[in-house]
């Protein structure tokens, strides 16, 4: 089942794709794709209740989507996973998950324009794979970790790099500008997506072919990951881990590409759909 949420910021209200493309409004279910949608198992009820709805109404084709779930308690990305971008970083393979934050406040539509932050000149593009919770999780097993996901969407890491590794302080600060975490065009639940480890995955800069990997490259699987981030943090249902970028970011280059505006960045993941924004300079929004 592919979840998505469809509207206007802030207005988005709850859908369902069909395998024909069409979008269906679930509102009259009664629950937005939220943390207590997803801790009560709510892809399950609603797969339920959506058999038994043959007359639901439709989006229109060309209506925004948003990013289709709400706003999570948390967004965790894990750095470095795949060796070639460790190595094009300048920075060693990990023995551990490199963890750090993204505030939920970058959250943005999968299609929504990527605002170069004021002051930028090093805005980067990362796409990853993410996982989102379906039960809370607190010290699993790798063995059982995959069994508290809801599912998988795709998300573009976008990252500025000289905030993230020039400035004092953590990466945090790189990662969580507005409209840095574009995700979707839907959220693909379990039962359509086995297996995280068998996923192609790529990004385009201006139609160029910049990222093209696979998942199955990834130094520590999804499992791993889910595990050992709830060692140190409990995840709530609808928290998102973002598993890591393969090679080919604007860093790696030499000299390091960045974007400019006009600049449309487009990626997928085989199963999850795809993407595209492009890059607009910031505005100060208006005081009246």
């Amino acid at each position: 089942m592919k979840l998505v949420r469809v509207g206007k910021p802030g207005t988005e209200k709850p859908g369902v794709e069909l395998e024909d493309g069409r979008r269906v409004d679930v509102s009259s279910f009664g629950e937005d794709y939220t943390e207590t949608f997803f801790g009560t198992d709510g892809p399950a009820r609603l797969k339920t209740w959506l058999a038994s709805q043959p007359n639901l109404p439709e989006f229109d084709k060309d209506a925004r989507y948003g990013a289709p779930f709400a706003r999570p308690s948390k967004i965790v990305c894990v750095g470095l996973n795949y060796k070639e971008h460790a190595a094009e970083s300048g920075l060693p393979v990990p023995s551990q998950p490199v963890l750090f934050m993204k505030a939920t406040s970058s959250l943005s539509g999968p299609n929504d324009d990527i605002v170069i932050p004021k002051d930028s000149t090093k805005t980067d593009w990362e796409v990853e794979l993410g996982v989102v919770i379906g039960k809370k999780a607190s010290h699993v097993s790798v063995t059982d970790a995959l069994d508290y996901v809801a599912g998988y969407v795709l998300h573009n890491d976008y990252s500025e790099r000289e905030f993230q590794l020039e400035m004092e302080g953590q990466w945090v600060k790189g990662k969580s500008c507005d409209t840095f975490a574009p995700l979707g065009p839907y959220l693909v639940t379990t039962d359509e997506c086995p297996d995280p480890q068998n996923l192609d995955i790529w990004l385009e800069v201006n139609g160029e072919s910049i990222q093209k990997s696979h998942t199955s490259d990834m130094i520590f699987t999804v499992a791993e990951q889910i595990s050992y981030i709830s060692r140190f943090m409990t995840l709530l249902p609808g928290d998102v881990i973002s598993t890591g970028t393969p090679p080919g970011v604007g860093l790696g280059f030499n000299p390091p590409r960045y974007l400019t505006p006009g600049d449309v960045v487009t990626l997928g993941i085989s199963g999850l759909g795809t993407s595209s924004q492009t890059a607009v300079s910031y505005q100060p929004e208006s005081k009246e």
